[in-house]
């Protein structure tokens, strides 16, 4: 059976929240200011109940295997559009990456982005993340900004 996608449900909230930790494990090497563990990233059970955000999850046949979600946010007074999507909680199980599963994720909240009427999609990587940052831009996003940091 191909992989699928659909909206997240309550029932998934042990999975997500299992993946929030193999994204903050995934990332910490590159934030070394992320607090010890546990840290929360995001409210998942919010976020799944929440009428203004999309959350998708990838499943084979009944196993969840990636997750991400999209919502409305503002941008700053001084850009357009004034609303875009912003994508967040990217995660692929390990054994199911290289599949296509993100691209899955993405497509669906690209489709999700379009039928709310936003004209813009955006998310945020690390710069040392290459592996995703060339997954992303496979799906055809472009570098905008980067924030830089220094220890003083």
């Amino acid at each position: 059976m191909p992989i699928t996608t659909r909206l997240a449900t309550p029932a998934d909230i042990p999975t997500l929240l299992d993946f929030e930790q193999g994204i903050v494990g995934f990332e910490r090497p590159f934030n070394p200011t992320l607090k010890p563990d546990p840290i929360s990233y995001y409210d998942v059970a919010g976020m799944v109940h929440d009428p203004e955000v999309e959350v998708v999850v990838a499943v084979d046949d009944d196993l969840v295997v990636g997750s991400g979600y999209a919502k409305k946010k503002a941008a700053s007074d001084y850009v357009t559009p004034s609303v875009h999507a912003f994508l967040g909680f990217m995660f692929v199980l390990p054994e199911y990456r290289g599949k296509g599963v993100n691209k899955l994720v993405m497509d669906d909240l690209l489709a999700w982005a379009k039928r709310e009427g936003l004209s813009e999609i955006r998310l945020e990587v690390y710069a040392e993340n290459a592996g995703a940052i060339r997954a992303y831009e496979k799906a055809g996003f472009g570098g905008l900004m980067l924030e830089m940091r220094r220890e003083i």
